[in-house]
């Protein structure tokens, strides 16, 4: 009884593995093969003599055991050899150094052999799903999925893709703003996939410039078509991004195509990203330009460029400066991370104001020194500097009393006037 439930515990072992294993019918049949000849060769020292024939559909097998015949006083391996007595009892007609095949029965081999089994397959098959794994992934790396969150833990989200593989959403990973629940679907994309010991981890991410990237290949035909080439992304996550895009068609207008009717194609996004601003640029090779235009919507009126340094100082109106910086300077830090150059921001004076401009040491006779040190620690080195400064920043920074500004002011303004 105990080995006919042994063999019905084999049936079911292969049955389980055909049904439930997401595994080739090749790749299935060569596990089960190398599993029954590597505890073969633990039980006898080889499989070289064995046939294993292995049939996936009907969830059986077969093994064949192949002896050569000897004399019987010849025997020495029973493994691979055969009395010619024993021979002639299966057929009369063997002689010495022919070959005998004969079935073997698994389950006869004993307990110990089918919990070997049992544990050798277990081994494959996991090393198989790991492979399977790690291969289905690699070649996923730069596109969105969504999977569901399963288990929410401090540094990190566990989510099941649709065949319940695990996936990783690392807190560095997540724009500031998320917030999920357990069994919600998250969209993000594959950022990377770390194998170490054979033991593959699925990476995603929601702050990459690629999840940005793709989310727009999806909003935008003409991106997915090659009409439009998205060239350069700059992110702080949920709080701001500049896309470049160029057009290959001069009929096409490459932002006018990412953002939409009314936005229609870019508030999708923006929502997605956890209303993420999201300024688009034309891209351009000539870098002064491409400079200005990342600074939008500042306007720029010069510019100086140090090549070498991967510098640019950048002259704007008084009034485009704060544009330029933006709130938080994320303006300023987004131009640079999309242009690669590092960027300083200088107010302009009026046209010819080099040329016309005064330094404040000239008024030392009209002004007390004290005075234009105090207005100086702001910055304002020259008479129209301070022309062009707020009357109230003057006031404050410079902690000046108003009649003193005023007065210092209409100086200024005189020497101009005359």
């Amino acid at each position: 009884m105990a080995k006919k439930e042994e063999t019905i515990s084999l049936i079911d072992t292969f049955s389980e593995f055909k049904e439930t294993k997401n595994i080739d019918r090749t790749t299935m049949v060569s596990v089960l093969e190398e599993s029954f000849r590597s505890v073969i060769a633990k039980m006898f020292g080889t499989d070289e003599n064995y046939d294993v024939i292995v049939n996936p559909d009907k969830g059986d097998f077969e093994i064949w055991r192949n002896r050569v015949v000897v004399a019987d006083e010849e025997l020495t391996n029973p493994n691979m050899q055969i009395t010619l007595s024993e021979a002639q009892k299966i057929d009369a007609s063997y002689e010495e150094g022919e070959e005998v095949t004969d079935e073997v029965i698994f389950a006869k081999f004993g307990r110990r052999a089918i919990l070997n089994l049992r544990q050798t397959l277990a081994s494959k098959i996991l090393e198989l799903e790991k492979d399977s794994l790690y291969n289905k992934y690699i070649d996923k790396v730069g596109t969105i999925i969504a999977a569901e969150v399963y288990q929410i833990w401090k540094k990190e989200i566990l989510l099941l893709d649709d065949e319940g593989n695990e996936l990783l959403l690392p807190k560095t990973e997540q724009i500031p703003s998320d917030f999920y629940r357990k069994g919600e679907t998250v969209r993000a994309v594959v950022a990377r996939v770390d194998n170490r010991n054979n033991n593959p981890k699925i990476i995603l991410s929601r702050t990459s410039p690629m999840f940005l990237q793709r989310l727009l290949e999806m909003e935008v035909p003409e991106i997915n078509d090659g009409l439009i080439t998205v060239k350069k992304i700059a992110r702080i996550p949920g709080e701001r991004a500049k896309i470049a895009v160029e057009s290959y068609d001069d009929r096409i207008d490459p932002v006018g195509a990412c953002v939409g009717v009314k936005g229609s194609r870019i508030h999708g996004i923006v929502r997605e990203l956890r209303n993420e601003n999201i300024d688009v640029i034309n891209y351009t090779a000539n870098i002064q330009l491409f400079i200005q235009r990342a600074l939008s919507p500042a306007h720029v009126s010069s510019l100086v460029m140090h090549e070498e340094e991967k510098k640019v100082e950048v002259y704007l109106k008084p009034e485009e400066v704060s544009l330029a910086i933006g709130k938080g300077g994320m303006n300023i830090k987004l131009a640079s991370m999309l242009t690669e150059y590092t960027i300083d921001v200088y107010r302009e004076l009026d046209e010819d104001a080099e040329n016309e401009d005064i330094y404040l040491e000239e008024f030392e006779d009209e002004i007390d020194g004290w005075v234009i040190d105090a207005i100086k620690s702001l910055g304002l080195d020259t008479a129209k500097a301070v022309l062009n400064a707020p009357r109230e920043m003057l006031i404050e920074k410079a902690d000046l009393e108003e009649d003193t500004v005023d007065e210092v002011l209409a100086i200024l303004r005189a020497e101009f006037e005359e």
